[in-house]
């Protein structure tokens, strides 16, 4: 039996990052998924040209971007203009980004106006971790006069974030998101699939093994410790270091005894975060001004994906085809007829005429954002080690230590990697 000195189970942007650092590191590493393919919730579909993420993805200017540099990806993309809608009452209104659109919109009102140009300076230089213990209603509701602002920055933290629960959302990491956007997102041509080959190529440089379509059933631990893994097929990997890159349900199901670890708190304190995405080609857009609206009475967002940017436009089809995406934030109840509804009557708004140009699109009518994110009712932080056992570790968008989505995955695997090693601070390499 070949033993390894790291075992990471799952191969998603967590899994693959941290099986490159453990591997640069000099530890013989492996990779353990589930699916036929790498990439988790970064895979990238292709129908009549046009790729499809599942659900649009942006890279914001956060720890994952600064790791992906670190590790010399590409990362070739877009970043798009700031020009933005609000939804109000079906009608679309500018939101002031730039000084005609801060003259003329008639969304807010003077006051309103003033007040947000102070709020965009103050967030430019602001320590955020100061809010990081209240709600983002409650900082809106206290920091906030104007009441169209309010709705505005409810439509912004819900994007940046991509939850729909202010009553629960930790401020400071939504501010801090609102903060990164303002340097630019980036949109990466032909979808996040290119990040997951990158950083798979980079895995395999490294000497890591990859392994898909297998099946873990349980991490194997003995007098506190990790040994190995099962696999359904009744393999077994010897491993001196698991890392688990999965749900926390499922991180939760594959460790005997694990309700005598921190793995029983860690997955119920979490609050799962989905969405309805719908997705278009459209060989034209009707009306090309309409490519980036928050909804401001609705709990929706659109997004032309391919729209132009600086110094080119992303590149989303094989074809010139135009790529948007819309989403619908989810509260506890859902109705998958109704949102891809809503989402059709935002286009009609938007790009009436869509469906006259109409190539390709996916509706994906309840898909996964995050597994948990920094809310009010956190008891605490999750990992990565697990005390309990020594040798196991935690990390995925979920794992967050005040990072949100990819940032807080990127962030946990080098996190989980670094204790592996011994190091006191998050590795550099």
């Amino acid at each position: 039996m070949t033993k390894y000195k790291v075992a990471i189970v799952g191969g998603g942007i967590s899994g693959l990052t941290a099986a490159i650092y453990a591997a640069k590191a000099g530890k013989r590493t492996i990779v353990l998924e589930q699916q036929k393919q790498l990439g988790g919730r970064a895979i990238t579909n292709k129908k009549q040209g046009v790729y499809f993420n599942l659900g649009g993805h942006a890279v914001y200017k956060g720890e994952a971007y600064e790791a992906f540099r670190e590790l010399g990806l590409r990362l070739d993309g877009s970043t798009p203009s700031v020009d933005a809608y609000g939804l109000w009452k079906e009608q679309l209104l500018p939101i002031p980004t730039n000084i005609s659109s801060f003259l003329q919109t008639p969304l807010l009102s003077w006051g309103g106006k003033i007040e947000l140009a102070k709020w965009i300076i103050k967030l430019g230089k602001m320590d955020t971790s100061v809010w990081n213990q209240i709600s983002i209603r409650d900082w809106i509701e206290t920091q906030l006069h104007d009441p169209m602002l309010r709705n505005v920055f409810y439509a912004l933290l819900r994007t940046s974030t991509y939850v729909f629960a202010p009553e629960l959302h930790a401020a400071g990491p939504a501010l801090k998101q609102v903060q990164r956007s303002l340097k630019g997102v980036l949109y990466l041509d032909k979808g996040w699939g290119t990040l997951v080959e990158e950083l798979r190529e980079l895995a395999v440089q490294q000497g890591v093994e990859l392994i898909t379509g297998c099946k873990v059933v349980a991490v194997e631990h003995q007098d506190q410790k990790v040994h190995s893994i099962l696999c359904k097929d009744g393999t077994r990997i010897e491993a001196s270091n698991v890392v688990l890159t999965t749900p926390p349900s499922i991180s939760h199901k594959l460790v005997p005894h694990a309700d005598q670890t921190a793995l029983e708190m860690w997955n119920k304190q979490t609050i799962p975060v989905t969405v309805a995405c719908l997705d278009v080609g459209l060989r034209h857009l009707p009306y090309p001004k309409h490519q980036f609206i928050y909804g401001l009475d609705q709990p929706i967002f659109f997004t032309h994906q391919s729209r132009e940017g600086k110094p080119r436009p992303a590149i989303l089809s094989d074809n010139g085809t135009k790529v948007i995406s819309l989403f619908k934030y989810h509260g506890p109840q859902t109705d998958a007829a109704k949102d891809e509804s809503d989402l059709e009557k935002v286009l009609d708004v938007a790009q009436p005429g869509w469906r006259n140009e109409l190539v390709a699109r996916q509706f994906l009518p309840k898909i996964t954002v995050v597994n948990d994110f920094p809310h009010m009712k956190r008891i605490e932080n999750p990992g990565p080690a697990v005390s309990e056992i020594e040798g196991l570790y935690v990390a995925g968008d979920w794992v967050s230590h005040g990072e949100l989505l990819a940032d807080a995955s990127v962030a946990s695997a080098k996190r989980a990697v670094s204790q592996i090693l011994n190091t006191r601070e998050v590795i550099k390499l």
